[in-house]
């Protein structure tokens, strides 16, 4: 029995990890929808201090996207600063500082959408497919002020 081939994985340096990041933040900052999720794998999970409890898949993650855009949210601006990579074997750790601009969902009784902005630590770990880099974990803390 010989094995199946196996497509190349790309390379898992700081260069790359930092490419992916720069894409993903991009993605998020547009509120491009798809060009955002197709950067997790879909088992991804994801710690958010804003929800209750691990998001434990992207479909998870995606149905919680859907409803804030349907209830009027979204980004308006997003900026990664104090940004390290640390390899480690066939995963990545990326970490930042993003500074986050949005326009929240309306409840009920509002007309209007005020702006709201916070910074936020985030940990994103990568991992490398055939088909690039790829983000299997997101983690988002608050900074205190």
């Amino acid at each position: 029995m010989t094995d199946a081939p196996t497509e190349p994985r790309q390379a898992l340096t700081e260069a790359a990890v930092l490419a992916a990041a720069d894409h993903l933040v991009a993605a998020f900052a547009a509120t491009d929808t798809d060009a955002y999720f197709a950067c997790f794998a879909p088992d991804a999970t994801f710690v958010f201090h804003t929800e209750p409890a691990r998001l434990d898949d992207r479909a998870a993650y995606e149905a919680r996207w859907a409803s804030w855009l349907a209830d009027g949210w979204q980004v308006l601006a997003c900026a990664s600063t104090e940004r390290k990579v640390q390899v480690a074997g066939s995963t990545a750790i990326f970490t930042h500082t993003v500074r986050t601009t949005v326009r929240p969902a309306a409840g009920a009784a509002e007309e209007s959408y005020a702006e709201e902005s916070y910074a936020e630590r985030e940990t994103i770990v990568f991992t490398a497919t055939g088909a690039g880099l790829v983000a299997v974990h997101e983690h988002l803390s608050p900074i205190a002020e």
